[in-house]
């Protein structure tokens, strides 16, 4: 009994995806994170939808100008690119999704560390612009 008690406390004080979270100024996404190139590589693929306010945050293992592309994503995007500070340093607006091959592929001029999907025309709505900088709640991350 102790140790199931034991076991449940430290599962609740672990972070849950529900709780990764990116900001900015106050605006945040509830967002899955994708660390692993297994998770990097599936991004969005195949979602008929993404929820408002929700998003998807890459994070890499080294800054480089990581290329996207929207094989196989059924929705546009906005893709935001983010340096070791986590100031954005590149948008696309309205990424569309791939209708024939090649897919096009989007790249920043500069490197990233991190990069954001969310719903195609959020950064304009929200006036999302390069330079501003996110502030990220990772719980999923953390460790007890």
């Amino acid at each position: 009994m102790i140790v199931f008690l034991a076991v449940l406390v430290m599962t609740a004080c672990a972070g849950s995806p529900a709780d990764d979270r990116v900001c900015f100024d106050g605006t945040c996404f509830q967002v899955e994170v994708a660390t692993t190139e297994a998770q990097r590589t599936q991004g969005l693929m195949h979602r008929a939808a993404l929820p408002a306010d929700t998003g998807m945050l890459f994070i890499f293992g080294a800054e480089r100008p990581y290329s996207f592309w929207m094989k196989n994503c059924l929705i546009s995007l906005d893709i935001i690119w983010m340096d070791y500070s986590r100031r954005i340093v590149h948008i696309e607006q309205d990424v569309p999704p791939c209708q024939e091959e090649p897919c096009p592929s989007y790249r920043p001029a500069g490197s990233a560390l991190y990069v954001l999907e969310v719903n195609a025309g959020t950064t304009a709505q929200l006036g999302i612009a390069v330079g501003d900088l996110a502030e990220f709640r990772l719980k999923s991350l953390s460790t007890p």
